[in-house]
């Protein structure tokens, strides 16, 4: 499964204008979607390329693009709150003190999510690194899939809407400074998450108790009992 999950990686960014010539709007879902489902593939670059291409020759709709990024991203993302919900919840919930996540922890993490899940899914899509792990953090810490939907619905359609217009607009320019701006929201979250751990390492205790508080019982039975 790695190996074809690799080898698909590699074709994707090896060519993606073919798969773009060939399949057009499809290949931008496709692309992005892969991208979002936790797959290494160019979604981002695919959708800026093509929106380049679409402002040059008018061969394409940009509308059209737009609405196939924006699609795709809610796909995969879907797909990725899925697995995390249906495979990695279960799998932490047996085996996750092996780690040293143990109950505690993990309720941990569900009260944060609770708390700031919305912006994790919504400022997650800008970020290439966290554009699958939010979906997939979002359905292990059984992030109500309704809430889940409305904020990964607005993140996939802002960003396609930016990157989109922005590909249109600005054409080549654009594709070179997407990977910068990426870099950049990627600094901002490494700089949040480095400040995050450490100041929920040195309160951990206290909120692990609030955490108990705010969601009473075990674990396994919230998940039976919040909504998909």
């Amino acid at each position: 499964m790695s190996g074809a999950m690799s080898t698909l990686s590699h074709l994707l960014a090896e060519h993606p204008m073919y798969w773009v010539a060939t399949y057009g709007y499809w290949a931008v879902f496709f692309f992005v979607a892969i991208e979002s489902s936790g797959i290494p593939a160019p979604g981002e670059a695919a959708l800026v390329s093509v929106a380049a291409f679409a402002g040059a020759t008018h061969q394409l709709d940009i509308a059209w693009i737009i609405a196939a990024a924006a699609a795709g991203a809610i796909a995969g993302d879907n797909l990725g709150y899925l697995a995390g919900r249906k495979l990695g919840f279960p799998l932490l919930l047996r085996h996750g003190g092996a780690v040293g996540l143990n109950e505690g922890r993990l309720k941990l993490g569900q009260y944060l999510f609770d708390r700031y899940g919305g912006a994790i899914v919504f400022v997650g899509r800008f970020i290439a690194v966290l554009r699958a792990a939010a979906a997939l953090l979002a359905g292990v810490n059984c992030m109500p899939w309704r809430r889940f939907l409305i904020f990964n619905a607005a993140g996939g359609l802002s960003w396609a809407l930016i990157f989109g217009f922005g590909g249109y607009v600005f054409g080549n320019t654009m594709l070179h400074k997407s990977g910068k701006i990426s870099l950049a929201f990627l600094a901002v979250a490494t700089i949040f998450v480095v400040v995050g751990f450490i100041a929920i390492a040195r309160q951990e205790k206290r909120l692990i108790a609030k955490a108990e508080l705010a969601l009473p019982g075990p674990l396994h039975q919230r998940a039976i009992n919040t909504p998909l």
